[in-house]
């Protein structure tokens, strides 16, 4: 018999302050001349690390990797930023809320290989994609 899933509920307060904390982090590996959130988990703290950080650009990517609850077998790109924005990714900042496998930012960074990469929470099988958490 295997076990339930765990599950952890994070309240939206408690959530802002994680994203805060996370702003102050990257605060120090900055400074970032724009931020690309991951559609969209990514948006709400993207806008509190925005904030955090003063800066004004932010665009969005829109990866679709999931399917209701199921993971799909492939992540695609369903709208990418800004083309002239992201180069290869040098001064660029991208936020998600979680990583869980990696597969999400592993699709991104492939693209835009020399952005830093920064989630609120990171699950362990993800940790290894993502640069801040």
């Amino acid at each position: 018999m295997s076990e339930p899933p765990k599950v952890f509920p994070v309240s939206w307060d408690q959530f802002h302050r994680d994203a805060r904390a996370l702003a102050w982090r990257l605060n120090e590996a900055g400074p970032f001349s724009a931020i690309v959130c991951i559609t969209r988990g990514g948006l709400v703290p993207a806008m509190i690390v925005a904030r955090e950080l003063d800066i004004r650009v932010v665009d969005t990517i829109s990866v679709k990797s999931y399917s209701h609850q199921a993971q799909a077998a492939e992540a695609i790109v369903t709208k990418s930023p800004q083309t002239d924005l992201m180069g290869d990714g040098t001064g660029i900042l991208v936020v998600d809320d979680l990583v869980d496998t990696g597969k999400t930012l592993e699709l991104v960074r492939r693209l835009y290989p020399k952005a830093h990469f920064a989630t609120v929470y990171a699950k362990p099988s993800g940790k290894p994609m993502v640069d801040s958490y």
